[in-house]
Parts: C-alpha cells; structure tokens; sequence
C-alpha cells in the first residue's frame, strides 16, 4: 500500500480538524489565497473595537501581508525592542558593557509595570546592565527600561534603525514621560520627581479610575494615538524583526542573543501566542497603554515550516484588554494556520520533484 505523502498528510489533519469544529482552520484542499487570509484578518481585528494595523511575512519563503501596512501606531513598550538592538550594537562596538553595574537610586524607580518599584528598596539595589535589560524585555519594567534608553540614546536608536533602512519607527520618550503625557501631566516638571511624590500627583481621589467615564478615557487614548512620536508601522516592525532573525540587526552573535531574550518574555501571554498550539516558540515583545495592545514578533513553525514574522499594533482600541487580546490572538492563529499548511505543502513539493 502507497504511503501518503507529506502533503496528503497535512491535508488530512486540517480535514479532520475541521470536522472537529476547529474554528481557525484553513481550507484543506491547497494553499488558501493571501485574500482570504486577509479577510480573516480583517474579521478579527473588529473585536479590537479601534484602528488596527497587521503586517505578517514567512521570512524563508517572502510572502508577506499588510493590513495598514504604513499607517503609524503608538508602540508602547514595544519600543524597548529597538531600544535592546541598539544596547548589542553599542556592546559589540566596545561603547558599553553588559558587566558594567548600575547603582539604581530612588530616581530611577518611574511609573509604569514592572518588577523594580514594588519589589526593591532603595536605594541599595545594584544590578549588571544585562539583567536591566533582561528586566526591561522579560518583564516590562518601565524602570529598567529608562535606564536602557538612557545607554541606548534615543537619538542613536533612531541612528540605527536608518542605518538599518527601516523607515517607520521613531523612539522619542522615556516610559516615564510616556505615561505623564498621556495622563496630561506637566511632564518636564515631573519627569524627574521621585515616585512617591509622581503617584500622590497622578492619584485623584475624587474621581478614581473605575469612575472616569469612558469619554475621558477614550478622549485621553486619541490624543496619545495623535501624537506622532514613539510610534511604528507594521511593516517597519516586520522589517526589524526580519533583521534581527537573519542577523543583520547588529551580527549573527547578537542577533541570537536578542530572540533568546525575545522567547523570555513574560507578557502577552494571551496575544500572540494566545491561541497557538501547546509549546509554539514565540520570540514577541509587547506594548500597551491607553487604547494600545501591541504584540510584534516570529513565531517558529513546527516541522520546519520556517518563521513567521507578525506585527499586530492598536490604537484608540474601545475593547476591554481581554477582547483585545483576543482579536491579536486570533490574527496570530490565522497566520500559523495558513503558512503552516502552505510552507509544509511547499517543502513536500519541491522535495519530491
């Protein structure tokens, strides 16, 4: 008895999946158009309730789609990517030190997420350079990042990316300048207040988060989705993705260094990798604040079907965060689904001819 192929099997497994009700399936029966993938895409990003932007490429094949590819988008923490990039490139050129210890003080604890503020007293904390930024991937930390851009330089971030040839990204702020501006704070009088006294300020008993109405909130999040700094397109992100997994970023060394961080992220849990299969690698970075639910990266397909490259950025989203999530998760899926069948399909084919 004839053995199936590659091929026959994949199509089997989408067959029977489907049958089982699978929701995110492709169409088995031969690669689905980059149409339909698209009008996936656009159904699912509705649940975003706000403007949304999608770029997605397979890195080894070329195949790529956009969904406003070029329109900019706040980045959020998602800049503290190109903020890592550029600490490798300073350290590869001798600039810096990843042993180098940094005395963290009281004025570099600054609002935001993270793991510094809470769970350090300080002053007294001294950590590597290295484990600041592994705080500013890993776990978000709007402190530890601060401290990377202030290695990094926004100006030569930006430096950069041009000399990368990636246009669409431009990093301008710190998180701390970020959130005062957004919360419509006298940022250059505050930025550099201890945080305690930037808390008492922000906080407004009167009228507490929970009962701000969603016109003020919404009023709030539109002003930071206007404002042209720190913010990306889709398709300057998967193009700095795309650098960082061919080793182009900075070089081959740190390169990997920089998706080994990426698959350490903490956050996002729901976005990205959301709804992919049990054990998926994903090497993302995510962003959010006000209106902002971002998740850029490569997810590793099973059985060599090669790397995807996938950026989902938000603005002015009405969602709640779970629906969000939801709609960045479902993207995600519909990418895994249609370039897992198509690349597995390619390879079989092109090895039995």
């Amino acid at each position: 008895m004839r053995r199936p192929n590659r091929t026959t099997r994949v199509w089997l497994v989408l067959v029977i999946v489907a049958l089982a009700g699978g929701s995110h399936v492709v169409a088995a029966g031969g690669p689905a158009p980059l149409d339909r993938l698209q009008a996936q895409i656009t159904r699912a990003a509705a649940g975003a309730r706000g403007l949304v932007g999608v770029g997605i490429k397979h890195l080894e094949s070329g195949t790529e789609l956009y969904v406003n590819g070029d329109e900019p988008y706040p980045m959020a923490s998602a800049f503290k990517l190109p903020v890592l990039v550029e600490l490798y490139a300073k350290a590869k050129a001798g600039k810096l030190s990843w042993d180098e210890m940094i005395d963290i003080g009281p004025l570099d604890q600054h609002l935001g997420s993270g793991e510094l503020a809470p769970q350090f007293d300080l002053p007294g904390v001294k950590l590597s350079l290295h484990n600041v930024a592994n705080l500013m991937m890993l776990v978000s930390d709007n402190s530890a990042a601060d401290i990377c851009l202030a290695k990094a330089g926004a100006a030569d971030v930006n430096a950069r990316l041009a000399t990368l040839g990636i246009k669409g990204i431009r990093v301008d702020r710190s998180c701390q300048e970020l959130i005062l501006d957004h919360g419509g704070q006298d940022t250059a009088r505050l930025k550099d207040r201890p945080l305690e006294e930037l808390q008492a300020t922000m906080r407004r008993p009167q009228q507490p988060e929970q009962q701000q109405t969603d016109e003020a909130r919404w009023a709030a999040d539109d002003r930071y989705a206007a404002d042209p700094r720190d913010q990306a397109t889709p398709r300057a992100f998967v193009t700095l993705l795309e650098k960082i997994w061919s080793g182009e970023a900075v070089d081959r060394t740190s390169s990997d260094a920089i998706l080994e961080t990426m698959k350490r992220c903490t956050t996002g849990a729901q976005r990205i990798k959301g709804l992919l299969p049990r054990g998926t690698v994903v090497a993302h970075k995510t962003g959010s604040m006000g209106g902002v639910f971002d998740d850029v990266g490569i997810i590793y397909l099973p059985d060599n079907g090669g790397h995807v490259a996938i950026t989902v950025l938000t603005k002015s989203a009405r969602a709640q965060s779970v629906d969000a999530e939801k709609a960045i998760a479902e993207i995600a899926r519909f990418a895994f689904d249609y370039f897992l069948f198509t690349a597995s399909a390619a390879t079989t084919d092109s090895a039995g001819r």
